[in-house]
């Protein structure tokens, strides 16, 4: 996966993300599921915030999830962070191995 892209103090970047299951090329169907992204400073152990899923049910059935960073939460230092995306389904927690990379730029104003 390439590194997300982001800048400092935007107030709505949305980002999307399809599971699959390793070696299968159909998307894996997530109806009701729920999903989170765990969002923080690469190399670190403190979860800044977290984003909740707000995807449909039918683009949970394509295993697609979205995810939208709100006022305030982009207001961090220039540089790499990580995001980890959590699924829980039938009581069971899944988290995804893959890590999701960021580079968050500064701001020209």
């Amino acid at each position: 996966m390439s590194t997300i892209n982001l800048v400092q103090g935007d107030t709505g970047p949305q980002i999307s993300v399809v599971l699959t299951r390793e070696g299968q090329t159909s998307p894996e169907d997530l109806q009701g599921a729920t999903a989170v992204l765990r969002f923080r400073k690469k190399n670190t152990k403190t979860v800044l915030f977290t984003l909740n899923n707000i995807s449909s049910d039918e683009n949970l059935t394509d295993g697609q999830l979205y995810f939208v960073f709100s006022a305030g939460q982009l207001d961090l230092d220039p540089g790499f962070y990580q995001g980890e995306v959590e699924i829980v389904s039938d009581g069971v927690r899944e988290t995804i191995y893959e890590l999701v990379d960021f580079y968050l730029r500064e701001d020209f104003g």
